[in-house]
C-alpha cells in the first residue's frame, strides 16, 4: 500500500487546519499528522447533552401557520443545535436533516449554519438515489419486480439518479455545501439483500452514475450501508465514492481487512461497534475503538466513527467513552506515518 500513499502535510501546517479541511483531508487520503478526524451521521442524544429535542424527531404540524419570526426562531435553534453537538463533540463534518425538508428551507439551513461558522465544518446532505433493502412488507413485490419488469425497474432508477444531480445542480449553484452522504442500506448482517450479480445489474450502474455526477460538481461523497459488504466490495469501490462507511463489525467486516482490501481507493469511516455500546463492558467497548483505531490509523484516509450512529436509546456515557479513547489514542504522528509506509 505504501505505494499508493500521498505525502502527510507537515505537523505546522496540519494543525492550522479547520475541521472542514481536516475532513477533506481524509476524504482525498491525505494522511495528516495529528488526531484523526472523527464525524458521526446522527447525534440524537440531544436531550441528555443540552436539554433541547433533536430536530429530526419535531413533528411541525403547523410550519405554515407559524409567523415567518417564528419559523426563523425555530431555524436558528436547528443550526445552534448543530453547532453545540459539533462542537462539544469535535465532529469535523455536519450531515443535516432539514426539517422541514423542502428546498428552500434546506438552503435557509445551509445559509443559517455558514452564517454563524463560516466554513469550519465541512456541510453534507443525504442525497442517495440507489435502491436499498425494502421494507418488510415490500420485499416480495421488490423481489418478484426484479423478475417480473426488470426494466421498469432499471428505468426507475435512471430517473432518481437523474432527479438527484438535477437537485445538485441546484445546490450547487445555491452554494455553502460539501456533499453527500449516501445512506440506502444494501445488506443485513449476513450479506447483501441481493446476491452479488443482481446487485452489479441493479444498483451498480446507477451508484457509479450517482457518485460520477456529484465528483463532477464538486461534491464529496460518502457512501454508508450497514451489514456485510465484503461480497459487494468490488462494485462498491468501482463505483469510486471519497469514503466508505459504516464498515459494520456486527456484519463481520474487519477493520484490518478493509485497510489491506481498500484503503489505497477509499477512505475507510466508522467500525466501531455499536452493538457492543448498547450490550457490552466498558473494556469491549474501548477495545473495539482501540481496534478501530489501531488498523484505521494505518490508512491515508480514515475517520473515527461508530458503525451506525449515535442514536436514541444509546447511553450517552458510552459514546463519552470511545470519545475519551480517540481524543488519547486517535493520533497519527510521522514516525508512525513512516513505519506503516515501510
Amino acid at each position: 500500500m505504501a505505494e499508493a500513499l500521498k505525502p502527510a502535510l507537515p505537523a505546522a501546517c496540519a494543525s492550522r487546519l479547520t475541521p472542514r479541511e481536516r475532513f477533506i483531508a481524509a476524504l482525498e487520503r491525505r494522511p495528516l499528522p495529528g488526531r484523526v478526524p472523527h464525524f458521526e451521521l446522527v447525534f440524537y442524544l440531544t436531550v441528555e447533552a443540552f436539554g433541547k429535542l433533536h430536530f429530526s424527531q419535531r413533528h411541525y404540524g403547523q410550519w405554515l401557520q407559524m409567523t415567518e419570526t417564528e419559523r426563523d426562531l425555530h431555524r436558528r435553534e436547528m443550526a445552534d443545535l448543530y453547532l453545540l453537538t459539533a462542537e462539544r463533540y469535535e465532529h469535523d463534518a455536519i450531515l443535516l436533516h432539514p426539517n422541514p425538508g423542502s428546498e428552500d428551507e434546506i438552503f435557509r439551513l445551509i445559509d443559517g449554519l455558514r452564517e454563524r461558522s463560516g466554513p469550519r465544518y465541512a456541510l453534507l446532505l443525504h442525497g442517495d438515489a440507489t435502491s436499498s433493502v425494502p421494507h418488510g412488507n415490500r420485499m416480495t413485490d421488490y423481489a418478484c419486480r426484479l423478475f417480473e419488469e426488470p426494466d421498469a425497474v432499471k428505468d426507475e432508477s435512471e430517473r432518481r439518479v437523474d432527479d438527484a444531480l438535477a437537485r445538485a445542480k441546484r445546490l450547487r449553484a445555491h452554494g455553502g455545501l460539501d456533499g453527500f452522504a449516501l445512506c440506502s442500506d444494501y445488506c443485513f448482517n449476513s450479506g447483501p439483500f441481493l446476491k452479488p450479480e443482481m446487485f452489479g445489474e441493479f444498483i451498480t450502474p446507477y451508484l457509479k452514475r450517482l457518485v460520477a455526477g456529484y465528483r463532477e460538481l464538486g461534491f464529496y461523497t460518502i457512501k454508508h450501508t450497514d451489514g456485510n459488504i465484503m461480497p459487494i466490495l468490488d462494485d462498491l469501490l468501482d463505483a469510486k465514492p471519497h469514503a466508505l462507511h459504516s464498515l459494520d463489525p456486527q456484519g463481520g467486516v474487519d477493520m484490518a481487512e478493509m485497510v489491506r482490501l481498500a484503503a489505497d481507493r477509499v477512505c475507510l469511516i466508522g467500525n466501531v461497534n455499536c452493538g457492543l455500546l448498547d450490550t457490552g463492558t466498558e473494556d469491549a467497548c474501548r477495545e473495539s475503538a482501540r481496534y478501530a483505531l489501531r488498523h484505521g490509523l494505518r490508512a491515508p484516509g480514515y475517520v473515527f466513527s461508530t458503525s451506525n450512529c449515535i442514536y436514541t436509546g444509546m447511553r450517552l456515557e458510552r459514546y463519552e467513552l470511545i470519545l475519551d479513547v480517540w481524543r488519547r489514542e486517535g493520533i497519527r504522528t510521522a514516525a508512525k506515518r513512516q513505519e506503516d509506509a515501510a
